[in-house]
């Protein structure tokens, strides 16, 4: 399975479930597409959903990394939502589990941004 965008709101809170593996190629692609779409449309409030994230690989860290410095910039701010196994140690490993902002819980992770 590749990997599938989800974008819904919450409030002024954008979520973006990914679903799937985040490898290299084409849907690394595609959620740097979708994440530079958000920015550019004015997104300062943005929650990237791991839940169902299975896999994720150097390329996909590097776009997240890259759209979170982005909203940063803008004086917005993107957040982490659950990551679980793999994706979990792999962000720990990088140390980006301490470098941006991460929550277990939604409705939490939502009402923080306010």
């Amino acid at each position: 399975m590749g990997l599938q965008l989800l974008v819904r709101h919450s409030g002024d809170v954008v979520i973006l479930d990914l679903l799937g593996k985040a490898t290299i190629g084409s849907t690394t692609d595609r959620l740097s597409a979708q994440l530079r779409q958000l920015i550019d449309s004015g997104a300062t409030k943005i929650l990237v959903n791991l839940t169902d994230l299975a896999q994720v690989d150097s390329s996909s860290i590097s776009t997240i990394v890259r759209a979170y410095v982005s909203v940063r910039r803008g004086g917005g701010t993107l957040k982490l939502l659950n990551p679980r196994g793999n994706v979990k140690l792999v962000l720990g490993m990088l140390r980006l589990l301490d470098a941006i902002p991460i929550a277990d819980d939604e409705a939490q992770a939502v009402a923080s941004f306010h």
